[in-house]
């Protein structure tokens, strides 16, 4: 697994304080933030997020939801890599609460007796339990 996926997966499952995350981020350059952007989304389609899950990460992220990519999320429109350099930040922040959402509801699902995920067992490799955000 690369870093960012790394990183992202441990602010999903609470292993990593959302400021760090949000400071990582921060820290790339705006072509890696692009990519992470699109990694997330692609993340939480593969964790079978929903529309519905769409409200509960705006208010999980803290984001208003007149932001642009809050409202791109209620509408499920998630080409939030091509959002100007200014709103990658907010984007992240709201993938990743989307991808908390969902990873949470799958790993309650399918993944509940364990599972080869190798992103669902980073708590186990670093000792980590839930980071404060």
């Amino acid at each position: 697994m690369y870093e960012r996926q790394i990183v992202v997966n441990e602010l999903a499952q609470g292993l990593r304080p959302v400021a760090e995350g949000m400071a990582w981020f921060a820290g790339c350059p705006e072509a890696e933030q692009r990519l992470v952007v699109r990694e997330l989304v692609h993340f939480c389609i593969q964790a079978h997020a929903t529309a519905e899950d769409a409200q509960e990460a705006i208010t999980r992220s803290g984001l208003r939801p007149t932001y642009t990519p809050a409202v791109m999320l209620i509408h499920w429109r998630l080409h939030m890599s091509a959002l100007p350099p200014y709103d990658l930040p907010r984007a992240f922040r709201l993938l990743i609460a989307l991808l908390a959402i969902a990873d949470a509801r799958r790993r309650e699902r399918y993944c509940v007796g364990g599972c080869g995920h190798e992103w669902h067992q980073l708590a186990r490799s670093t000792g980590a339990g839930p980071a404060a955000t």
